[in-house]
């Protein structure tokens, strides 16, 4: 998040200076936009920072849901910058009068790739982190970094048809964008309403825990499973079949070896109920 403020406020620097030196409204523009870039990064590390402490009296579950917050507050950010995207795009096509676009100098459109490669790259660097992490907030700032390349290219569309006269090229590219961002919104806000309303996670990672669980010494079977994500991490409940014939310290045995299997083979469960039905079967 530090990187990504320190990379945004180098370009938004570079571009307001370029903007003035090159007499480009779109690039001065483009400068705003990069500035709105730092409070998203301000909203991931206070979501970040809150679901990181520690469970207490009011909250014993813990606080992974306040990452879920930043992630819906930065979704919604997103859906308004590809709308406001979108307006200007079909305002400007609906003009009777379009007002007249300067011709940049070279500078400009050296700058806006250049942008263009800059946030191409944080997008990459965060959208790792982010998967690594599994945060919702921090793929928020990466698809963040995403829409900047699309606002960068529709500066560069801008300039280039304002040097060929041909107004048209920015008007398609924003409207195609537009549509792109939103979409990102919209998966980035069914993920963490998802991650807030305790979903199960996927399939494959339960038919992953019950393997784990079935290879332990003195568990003849699994009953059931529920899993629910909350935040980023995820809480599991499972019901495995032990003989009814072993003692009670056995019993406990067994459920703490499921319990410590699973936890040190996915580091993202955060806590584990282990259930032990009583079975003759051998």
């Amino acid at each position: 998040s530090f990187l990504n403020m320190a990379v945004n406020v180098f370009l938004t620097i570079i571009k307001l200076l370029v903007g003035i030196l090159a007499s480009s409204a779109a690039m001065i523009s483009d400068a705003v936009n990069s500035i709105s870039d730092v409070f998203s990064g301000i909203v991931v590390m206070i979501g970040v920072k809150f679901s990181s402490k520690n469970s207490d009296k009011e909250h014993p579950y813990g606080h992974e849901r306040f990452e879920c917050v930043a992630a819906i507050i930065l979704a919604v950010t997103l859906l308004v910058t590809g709308l406001f995207m979108g307006h200007e795009a079909i305002e400007d096509f609906s003009s009777k009068e379009p007002e007249a676009i300067n011709d940049p100098k070279s500078i400009a459109i050296f700058v806006a790739i250049f942008c263009m490669a800059i946030k191409e790259a944080m997008y990459w660097v965060t959208r790792h982190y982010a998967k690594m992490l599994e945060l919702s907030s921090l793929m928020g700032m990466a698809w963040d970094n995403r829409s900047d390349v699309f606002s960068s290219f529709c500066v560069l569309v801008s300039m280039v048809g304002a040097r060929f006269s041909i107004p048209i090229l920015d008007i398609i590219a924003r409207l195609i964008i537009c549509l792109l961002i939103i979409k990102a919104a919209y998966q980035i806000f069914r993920d963490a309403i998802r991650k807030m309303v305790d979903a199960s996670c996927s399939l494959d990672l339960e038919e992953k825990i019950i393997k784990c669980a079935k290879e332990q010494e003195g568990v003849l079977g699994v009953d059931a499973i529920k899993t629910r994500v909350f935040g980023n991490k995820i809480y599991v409940e499972i019901q495995i079949y032990a003989n009814s014939e072993i003692t009670l310290r056995e019993s406990y045995d067994i459920s703490q070896r499921v319990h410590r299997s699973i936890e040190n083979a996915y580091t993202n469960i955060k806590h584990i109920t282990v259930q032990i039905k009583p079975t003759k079967d051998s």
